[in-house]
């Protein structure tokens, strides 16, 4: 009897479990582990997040100080199905581990997800419990695998702008390759260069060209985050040649800050400055372009470091304008991340162009219901309150109508709302507490 009393405790914790909204089940599952080994916090990564390719839950000075560089660095020695435990660097400190590897098949989450539990003890955990771990993992990310494949379109939309966001990060090699044979066009016009010297830069930057982007290709598949600072450094290596043999002088402003980026957001930076700076090379005349970085507070609800700021700045005409930026699909690339971009341009002085990436979601207020939502989602949310159509909210916030219903989908799904009526009325309900 009392081992049938424990099965149904099982099952029943395990239905708690994959019955929560998408959102929940990293913390449920971490809640009912807690009975079985106990940790003070668990890290979950895996590809089948648009924003972050990993999770933490637990003490707050804990689970905020996990990277994913370091989940990484344990996945590389964890084999699907079979529990590993012992001391691992994590959240900056060696710590005693539990981690377990699932075997997941479907596209929205990653081949081999991990699971890591921070224990509270060096004790060894027992072999069954371990076991446990691992069904309760394989469960999860069955589930997951599953929900992928069958999802209706609504709770469905994440995992597809996760895979259209992964399909950017690639695609930012097509735009260094762009960069690169704009290099080489300002080589052969220089008027500055003989034939033997063009030919030997031409050379010279095709060569460089090549080994750098086999070099970040190899990149792009092991970095889940990157450092600020690096991630930086790296569009500095990529901007140089195409100002080095021309009139146009190139001024950087790193962001001194070593924070990791979620590698979709350092890849987006860095294809949407390239992007710009293009854009920005097309105006005569021009003698300088600085681009900057800087990490910042959103302020809303914020804390510090939750948005990057790109900014691109020149000294050209002033006449540069959105449209001229558009055609490199910067405003597509910045929507799926929650982000937007600013254009300033006065004629005679030059122009200025500032895109905001989110670094996550924003802190709300104890309580506050909305605090599932993301930045943008609250920005859509405020408007759709207003009684506002989603082509009016696309044209306020200057992204496509399509994305609009993307956020309108997740705000539906996310309040547990049906209409777009109950969620403006509980937008008001908040507002009028």
């Amino acid at each position: 009897m009392a081992d049938r009393n424990a099965e149904t405790a099982a099952l029943t914790a395990a239905a708690e479990v994959i019955g929560a909204p998408l959102e929940q089940v990293h913390g449920k599952l971490s809640a009912v582990l807690g009975g079985i080994v106990a940790h003070r916090a668990s890290a979950e990564l895996s590809g089948g997040r648009a924003h972050s390719p990993f999770t933490a839950h637990g003490e707050p000075d804990l689970a905020g100080r996990v990277t994913g560089s370091e989940l990484a660095a344990i996945a590389d020695g964890v084999r699907a199905g079979r529990p590993w435990q012992g001391q691992a660097r994590i959240a900056g400190d060696e710590r005693p581990v539990l981690a377990v590897s699932g075997a997941g098949d479907g596209d929205a989450t990653a081949r081999g997800a991990l699971l890591v539990l921070v224990r509270t003890e060096d004790a060894p955990v027992p072999e069954a419990d371990a076991a446990t771990v691992q069904a309760f993992w394989d469960l999860v990310t069955g589930h997951l695998d599953r929900f992928s494949t069958e999802a209706v379109p609504g709770p469905l939309a994440p995992s597809r702008t996760a895979a259209g966001e992964r399909a950017r990060a690639v695609a930012e090699l097509g735009e260094a390759h762009a960069a690169a044979l704009t290099a080489l066009l300002g080589v052969l016009r220089s008027r500055a260069l003989d034939d033997t010297a063009a030919r030997a830069h031409a050379t010279e930057l095709a060569v460089t060209s090549l080994v750098e982007l086999r070099a970040e290709a190899e990149r792009d598949q092991a970095v889940t985050e990157e450092p600020a600072d690096q991630a930086f450094a790296r569009l500095a290596q990529s901007l140089r040649p195409l100002l080095s043999h021309g009139p146009v002088r190139l001024e950087l402003g790193p962001p001194g800050d070593s924070r990791p980026l979620a590698a979709d957001v350092a890849h987006a930076a860095r294809a949407v400055v390239r992007a710009v700076v293009l854009a920005v090379l097309e105006q005569h005349p021009l003698d300088r372009v600085h681009v900057g970085w800087q990490i910042g507070d959103g302020g809303v609800h914020g804390s510090p470091g939750t948005e990057l700021r790109a900014t691109v700045r020149d000294d050209g005409p002033g006449d540069l304008t959105r449209d001229a930026v558009a055609v490199h699909r910067v405003g597509e690339r910045l929507a799926a991340l929650g982000g937007r971009l600013d254009v300033d341009a006065v004629p005679g002085w030059g122009s200025t162009v500032t895109a905001v990436l989110p670094l996550g979601t924003p802190e709300a207020a104890p309580g506050d219901p909305l605090a599932v939502l993301g930045a943008r989602e609250r920005e859509v949310l405020t408007r759709l309150a207003r009684g506002h159509r989603n082509r009016a909210i696309a044209q306020e916030l200057q992204i496509s109508e399509s994305t609009v219903k993307f956020h309108v989908a997740n705000i539906l799904s996310k309040l547990s709302v049906s209409t777009r009526g109950e969620a403006a009325a509980l937008a008001h309900t908040l507002r009028a507490a």
